[in-house]
């Protein structure tokens, strides 16, 4: 059997010294030295086959967290694993102290197209992966045809027009690969879907958008802003599962990862994990119901709930607590909030009851100890680490 692991692992804005980012805010070149140190250990920490990272403003920095790594993963195997002249060096404990560098892996970056100068950049995605990929990345963030999304009118409105919602450019690229592991092709998407901070605008001519003078507190235009986001992030979430789709109906595995900015239940994570089966079709009326009996035979119900398993995704994390009894998983903490935003979805192709699963997840890791919370003292250090959590998927190819 194959043993491979995949992680997500959102860095918190990484780019080079003496590079303004956001506005007012760089690394000095000790405070990127450390950020550096402490990616390059949770990295080597996890030791995970293929990773998919996002906030990354700049492909070298990613490099150099990654030689860093390797760096010091060939020095720990040197120290803790035997060499051939020593007779136990066969032992368990040994292959479980070594750590795989990445000198042989394939790094796949995807700029924001949204970038801009200094004060005004974006970060974008990338993908590390021990295995390759089976053809060339794919990036989507301009859509070559932008996406129109009519609301329907209310009923005793059907004239009025209820207006609509036009989609155009994600905030941040979807990245799309095919990752060889065995025999096997896994479809691998990382994403990083717009972020619950509001969208306000700026009144042509102004410095700033009025909602965001806080000494003149606006809930309502807060709100409104609050509002934006969670359009764009639900928009952006359906693109994605679009393209989830595709390739599930290709009958390619699928693995989604990455930070959802949203927790397992919201409408943007359901959106992309798709349906859940109602109980039973056949109490339901029928979608052209002519009287009160018109409802789905006991075939068709069977035929819906296939069809609806076959193109959901689940969490690795909730498969993992329901066997493993774990009482609390979360990658990121706010203001006393502990939630899990960072996802890995897996399709049915992995899934524990399907007996034509590809593979088994073992384990799922999640490394949280550096989080504190956003209202405590010590919340500025996650500057230099961040302000999430690592998780990664255990799996084992199947015979």
């Amino acid at each position: 059997m194959t043993d491979f692991t995949i992680a997500s692992f959102n860095v918190k804005n990484l780019i080079g010294a003496d590079q303004e980012y956001y506005q007012f805010q760089t690394y000095t070149p000790e405070e990127y030295a450390w950020k550096k140190d402490w990616m390059a250990d949770q990295l080597m920490t996890l030791d995970a086959d293929v990773v998919g990272f996002q906030e990354i403003f700049e492909e070298d920095a990613l490099r150099d967290v990654v030689s860093e790594t390797n760096r010091r993963a060939h020095a720990l195997n040197k120290m803790a694993v035997p060499d051939d002249s020593k007779s136990y060096r066969r032992k368990v404990i040994f292959r479980k102290l070594a750590v795989e560098p990445y000198d042989n892996a394939t790094l796949a970056f995807a700029p924001n197209v949204a970038d801009g100068e200094p004060g005004q950049r974006r970060p974008g995605v990338a993908v590390l992966s021990r295995f390759g990929f089976v053809g060339d990345p794919e990036v989507v963030q301009d859509l070559d045809e932008p996406i129109t999304i009519p609301f329907q009118p209310l009923r005793g409105s059907e004239d009025a027009d209820a207006g609509s919602y036009t989609l155009r450019r994600l905030s941040r690229p979807i990245l799309k690969v095919r990752v060889p592991v065995g025999d096997k092709v896994v479809t691998l998407f990382n994403c990083h879907l717009k972020s619950k901070l509001g969208e306000h605008i700026t009144p042509k001519g102004a410095e700033f958008a009025p909602a965001e003078d806080l000494t003149r507190y606006d809930p309502v235009a807060r709100a409104l802003g609050s509002l934006r986001a969670a359009v764009r992030r639900m928009a952006e979430a359906w693109v994605l599962r679009r393209m989830i789709v595709e390739e599930l109906n290709r009958g390619r595995p699928v693995v989604v990862l990455g930070d959802f900015n949203d927790g397992e239940h919201a409408v943007s994570s359901e959106i992309i994990s798709g349906e859940v089966p109602f109980k039973n079709y056949a109490w339901m009326l029928r979608h052209d119901a002519k009287d009160y009996g018109d409802r789905y035979s006991g075939d068709q119900a069977k035929q819906i709930t296939a069809n609806v398993e076959k193109v959901r995704l689940y969490s690795a994390e909730k498969l993992f607590v329901r066997k493993s009894l774990r009482d609390m998983v979360y990658t990121s903490s706010f203001n006393g909030v502990f939630e899990s935003i960072d996802q890995i979805l897996l399709s049915r192709h992995f899934h524990p009851e399907n007996p034509d699963r590809i593979a088994d997840m073992d384990y799922f890791s999640v490394l949280n100890d550096h989080i504190t919370d956003g209202s405590h003292p010590e919340a500025p250090y996650n500057k230099l680490a961040s302000d999430h959590g690592q998780i990664m998927a255990h799996l084992q190819l199947r015979d």
